[in-house]
């Protein structure tokens, strides 16, 4: 709270008990001004936790004489304090099934949390004479979400008394509401703020049911009064999302980040503020073609820093509430991951293609970027990295596309390499500077491939208009896009244009089918991770019909039928597959249903194709458990080694 030490959180793997583990640490900042004391102890970093149990949600309480965070040591997510160096660790709350997304109100006098609810009948409490009758009774959509079945439970925000380390009785300002707060399944904390005087707390919230739910985007902000028990919409008739309310630290105004367009998940994330006492709310970057997230107030609630994808990137920006002045205060190639304001400087999270996260501040002044952790250091040491360069590729209709190159480490120019085309998924996720532990660039060039990553049709950072144009068009411009980035870097001497694949999960994933039908032998092997293989099979069977629609044009079944599903179905060109495909799906994915790799997969040994099929059974969307990543990586390259190499 005084703005001089940054708590944190870091996690570590342990690939044979096969799960992270989360410690906290902070860190005294280096000041303008610190002399004697203060000058010894800044730039140091204490370890605070180091148990077998992760701690989660670490936040000063707003005296800053005790961090509070949510621990399962006692057996299930519970409040626990303990003092700044980490010493006299107590559990705060014993609350039944445990809870999340814990806070302090700003003026310490109560805490708010998350607990899951259960509203909802099992099969067997409804019939209770079938205690071995295993099924569920399904009426209405999104019975499932993501990677996981409902679970009859629904997430409430939960607010108590506090005082000197005693919570009081909790209080559901929900009662009998059968939605989720957060939004699930990724929302956390964010969503949620208190106001500044601590009497009341916003939180957003989609408050629709089944099929609604299902194909809408239509969350609110709604803010609880402590005092008379009301609820506000503060959001109503704003129909598409609004998440993450934020409240000025005068306590004069609230910013929120919201899309304009109903059903579209991937429109342009706004800044609204609205006035809290003449009820007026405006956006602040109206006519910027700016997209915001993670934002943060200033201290003098005069301005708001907040992350902005450009041009393969993402920067640090702030504006002024008066003026509506515009700043872009951080460049190079790197991505920002949070901003958060601290004593005369911003300290937030900074990764590259090239490096992992780590802590970096800014001078507002300058914009200067330095280094605050290096924990890392000792374990990238020896690591050899490859240049990543930015390649400038002409497309088909003549505008310019920015692409990532990932050289190999000791690049030679005189020899000739095998080189990947990377296939971004989302669809409307950037190819930014981000370090990924699933698909990591540098891993591929260590492994003796050159990598062009293009930033094609359909992602954010290069204004609306590029970002939307892969809506209803899914195998046209992006698709070309692809084949353009990859014609451009085979005419490159080192490169060995008889030995090019293409690679990419979800959209990425889609990509690699509908090119395996289209390519016209430019490639010599495919991977295609969690990807879409019959547009009109996975329509039917995904979960988010918001998406679906919007991005499809709408249902297959619609007359006339959306041109996606007539010209851009991958499935619809299997007669021209001829190349090597891997296929990798995980069981839990309900985003893209399993069945659309195993389709693609039972296609190509049905074709005789050289194919393989990893399957997991207990991984979703993403591969999330450590061994498994590691045979991830596994047969990812044996499979390149093999058929490309």
């Amino acid at each position: 709270p005084d703005g001089t030490t940054v708590l944190f959180g870091v996690t570590y793997y342990d690939l044979a008990v096969n799960k992270g583990n989360r410690d906290l640490y902070s860190l005294r900042l280096k000041l303008p001004g610190d002399k004697g004391k203060n000058a010894v102890k800044a730039g140091s970093v204490s370890k605070l936790t180091n148990s077998p149990e992760s701690e989660y949600n670490a936040i000063w309480r707003p005296d800053g004489l005790k961090i509070g965070y949510l621990s399962a040591k006692s057996g299930t997510m519970q409040l626990w304090e303990m003092n700044p160096d980490g010493s006299a660790a107590v559990q705060i709350t014993e609350i039944a099934d445990g809870i999340g997304n814990f806070a302090y109100a700003p003026d310490g006098k109560h805490v708010s949390f998350t607990q899951d609810v259960k509203l909802d009948q099992t099969t067997i409490e409804v019939y209770p004479d079938l205690p071995l009758a295993n099924a569920r009774i399904i009426d209405d959509l999104d019975y499932r979400h993501w990677n996981a079945w409902h679970d009859y439970a629904y997430s409430h925000v939960f607010i108590a008394s506090y005082e000197a380390g005693k919570v009081g009785a909790a209080t559901d300002i929900m009662p009998g509401e059968r939605f989720d707060a957060p939004l699930a399944p990724m929302g956390g904390g964010e969503q949620i703020g208190w106001t500044a005087d601590g009497k009341g707390i916003a939180y957003t919230c989609k408050k629709l049911n089944g099929k609604d739910y299902a194909i809408s985007t239509n969350s609110d902000i709604f803010v609880y009064d402590l005092g008379t028990t009301k609820t506000t919409n503060v959001t109503e008739g704003m129909m598409g999302y609004d998440v993450e309310p934020l409240y000025s630290p005068d306590g004069k105004s609230m910013i929120w980040l919201s899309m304009e367009r109903p059903g579209f998940e991937s429109d342009r994330n706004r800044i609204f503020i609205a006035d809290l006492v003449s009820g007026e709310r405006r956006e602040l970057l109206k006519d910027k073609d700016r997209a915001a997230g993670n934002c943060a107030w200033s201290a003098d609630s005069k301005s708001i820093y907040f992350t902005s994808d450009i041009k393969g990137t993402v920067q640090v920006f702030n504006i002024e509430i008066g003026s509506g002045k515009l700043r872009q205060m951080t460049e190079g190639d790197h991505n920002w991951g949070s901003v958060h304001v601290a004593t005369g400087i911003l300290v937030g999270e900074l990764s590259s293609m090239s490096y992992p996260t780590e802590l970096y501040t800014i001078d507002p002044n300058t914009g200067q970027q330095s280094a605050l952790t290096f924990l890392n250091q000792q374990l990238l040491k020896d690591v050899n990295w490859g240049d990543v360069k930015a390649r400038m590729v002409k497309t088909t209709d003549n505008k310019e596309l920015l692409a990532w190159v990932i050289y190999p480490p000791d690049f030679d120019p005189n020899k000739k390499y095998p080189t990947l085309l990377y296939c971004q998924g989302g669809p409307q996720s950037a190819v930014s500077q981000f370090f990924s532990y699933r698909w990591n660039f540098q891993l591929m060039a260590a492994n003796g491939y050159i990598v062009i990553a293009p930033n094609r049709r359909g992602l954010p950072g290069f204004g609306q208009a590029w970002n939307d144009d892969i809506s209803g068009d899914w195998g046209g411009q992006p698709i070309k896009d692809y084949m353009s980035a990859s014609d451009d870097i085979a005419k490159e001497p080192y490169v060995d244009a008889t030995k090019m694949g293409a690679v990419g999960a979800s959209y990425g994933g889609y990509s690699v089918y509908y090119l395996a039908g289209v390519h016209k032998n430019r490639y010599k092997t495919f991977i295609s991770h969690c990807g879409l293989f019959n547009l009109e099979s996975w329509y039917g069977s995904t979960e988010e019909m918001f998406f679906a629609n919007w991005d499809m044009k709408g249902a297959y079944y619609d007359k006339p039928q959306p041109k996606t599903y007539v010209e851009h179905s991958p499935h619809k060109f299997v007669g021209n597959w001829n190349t090597p495909i891997l296929v990798i799906h995980g069981e839990k994915d309900f985003r893209v249903p399993v069945t659309e790799g195993m389709q693609a997969f039972n296609i190509a040994k049905l074709k005789g194709l050289d194919a393989r099929f990893l399957y997991f059974p207990e991984e979703g969307h993403w591969i999330m458990q450590p061994q498994n990543g590691v045979l991830w990586h596994r047969i990812f390259f044996d499979w390149l080694g093999r058929t490309l190499k």
